[in-house]
């Protein structure tokens, strides 16, 4: 699995953003952040119609290892939530970048994208980190 997508835009915190063709942000946790995390054993997913700022704590990841909180990777709405996760957290493990998507946002600006890290960038963060 790519570790490192190129068309993901990421922060510091370990989420991915994703702009989708109607200009929505699908995000979830990188791979990096599932690896260290362990088996994801339970996900709070945020309340659809929620509005949340960029850094914000808005879900939470309960792994073997330790409960973590996912952070909005920008300001908006939240306009969906991936539910299969309620039955099958595991699918952040299996496929972060794919099926194990966490919330869709209706960005109050895109430009903040522009802030996130490109692929490469958080890359050599990630090496740096480790």
């Amino acid at each position: 699995m790519e570790q490192f997508p190129a068309d993901l835009k990421y922060t510091r915190e370990h989420e991915w953003a994703k702009v989708e063709d109607d200009g929505k942000v699908r995000m979830g946790i990188t791979w990096y952040a599932q690896d260290s995390l362990g088996d994801v054993l339970f996900v709070k997913l945020p309340d659809v119609g929620k509005h949340v700022s960029a850094g914000e704590a808005f879900a939470e990841v309960e792994s073997s290892k330790a409960v973590s909180d996912i952070y909005a990777p920008v300001s908006g709405t939240v306009t969906g939530v991936n539910e299969s996760l309620v039955e099958e957290p595991e699918r952040i493990n299996q496929d972060p970048y794919g099926a194990g998507w966490i919330a869709l946002i209706e960005p109050d600006d895109p430009q903040e994208l522009e802030a996130l890290m490109a692929a490469e960038d958080y890359r050599s963060f990630v090496e740096a980190e480790g």
